[in-house]
């Protein structure tokens, strides 16, 4: 080595603290990261109402999802949506005749129409005008507070 050469000491890089014997991926820290976004949310008040709606009819869901918005938005709520989730087909087969003609098959399927509704901060009034709003039948609601 000559005198022109300064030895010099490369910086080492941060180890983020694992387990012992495992590994953490990137997947594992953002969720971990989106935890704690979450449960920070959550503390500093912001809560969400949502609300899961679903029908066999397309035109009733969409007329039930419009009377929801309306109440919601007359006492001055923050709304996302409506955000339509996929369709949930089920499909049953059924023999015509029960004898010899095996090959003679009708098919009948079930549509399951979804949407999904968020209510951020929503507020006593807003609540309880939305449960005591009537909806057609055949309309399923699931609300959940976040």
């Amino acid at each position: 080595m000559t005198t022109t050469e300064i030895k010099t000491k490369k910086p080492r890089a941060t180890k983020v603290p694992t387990k012992v014997g495992g590994k953490v991926s990137k997947s594992k820290i953002s969720k971990v990261v989106a935890k704690k976004e979450k449960s920070t949310e959550r503390e500093n008040g912001k809560v969400v109402l949502r609300i899961r709606v679903r029908a066999y009819e397309s035109k009733i869901l969409d007329s039930s999802i419009k009377q929801i918005m309306d109440t919601a938005v007359r006492h001055d709520a923050v709304i996302v949506g409506p955000v339509p989730l996929p369709t949930e087909i089920k499909k049953y087969t059924v023999n015509r005749s029960p004898f010899i003609y095996k090959n003679a098959r009708e098919q009948f399927e079930i549509r399951v129409h979804k949407r999904l509704i968020d209510i951020i901060n929503p507020n006593p009034k807003t609540i309880e005008a939305l449960t005591n709003l009537s909806l057609p039948s055949g309309v399923d609601i699931d609300v959940k507070m976040l």
